[in-house]
């Protein structure tokens, strides 16, 4: 690779470290082209997976502010720039890595800390954000429903205590007498 195109490969490099939330290494020895090119397309719109030098990788990394081991860094390297949602990156990668047991998952960057391949498999096996914020928000809807069940028996209990009826009736009112015993138009016919 000419010096001009090593420059513009760790510019595009130190880029994606910048903007990705998150950063998966892996090591793709033995995989196709057909096979990687399977993996980018399950990875989605917001995942980038770059193959790139190690040296180039390492002077990026620097550059962007990020610390990569460089125990990540031997072999054959590829990254997984995420951009959103981490969990389905994930799962991905994960999903991929049982059909083409060739993809070696190695450890990433996710918000800014080191992660190791078992903690990637765990953030794998959680649910995706959208799944996770619809469980949150029912038990939040739950736990008010039951309070507010929990102050109105309160409030009866308390009403019942100081003998007060719980709901008063209004008094029905007497239909005037006048109205009853005026003849309507039909009967004046």
């Amino acid at each position: 690779m000419a010096r001009p195109e090593k420059a513009t490969a760790v510019a595009e490099l130190v880029e994606d470290f910048k903007s990705a939330d998150a950063t998966v290494v892996t090591e793709y020895r033995g995989l196709t082209v057909t096979a990687i090119k399977e993996l980018r397309r399950s990875l989605g719109s917001e995942t980038k997976y770059k193959v790139a030098k190690n040296t180039l990788i390492k002077i990026a990394a620097k550059e962007a502010g990020v610390d990569v081991d460089d125990s990540l860094l031997a072999g054959p390297t590829a990254i997984a720039f995420v951009k959103g949602d981490s969990v389905t990156a994930a799962k991905s990668l994960k999903n991929f890595q049982k059909e083409n047991p060739l993809l070696v998952i190695k450890g990433g960057i996710f918000e800014g800390k080191k992660v190791t391949t078992a903690e990637i498999m765990k953030l794998a096996d959680l649910e995706s954000r959208e799944v996770l914020l619809a469980k949150l928000a029912g038990a939040m809807k739950a736990s008010m429903a039951k309070a507010a069940r929990a102050f109105d028996a309160l409030r009866i209990k308390r009403e019942a205590e100081a003998g007060a009826p719980a709901v008063a009736e209004a008094p029905v009112e007497a239909a005037p007498v006048a109205e009853a015993a005026a003849p309507s138009a039909e009967e004046n016919a």
